[in-house]
C-alpha cells in the first residue's frame, strides 16, 4: 500500500528550475518562477521529486503524524 503525503516548498529556497514540475506534473506547479504543492501524493514520487530539486527546496511531511520523512 502506498502511502500519500504532504510535500513543502521553501519558499526563499526555491529557484523556480521546475525540475519537481517534470517528475511530478499532477502534484506540483510552477507559478511565477516559483514551485507551488497542487496535491499530496504518493511518498515515492514526491521524495523524487524532492531529490530532483537543484536548490534543495522540498521536504515531505507524513499527513497523519506530522513528521517530517524527507529530507
Amino acid at each position: 500500500m502506498t502511502m500519500n503525503c504532504k510535500a513543502r516548498v521553501d519558499e526563499n529556497s526555491c529557484s523556480g528550475h521546475g525540475d519537481c514540475v517534470d517528475v511530478a506534473p499532477t502534484n506540483f506547479l510552477l507559478d511565477d518562477d516559483l514551485a507551488e504543492v497542487i496535491a499530496d501524493g504518493p511518498l515515492e514520487l514526491l521524495i523524487e521529486a524532492a531529490e530532483a530539486c537543484p536548490a534543495a527546496a522540498i521536504s515531505v511531511i507524513d499527513p497523519s503524524s506530522g513528521e517530517q520523512l524527507y529530507p
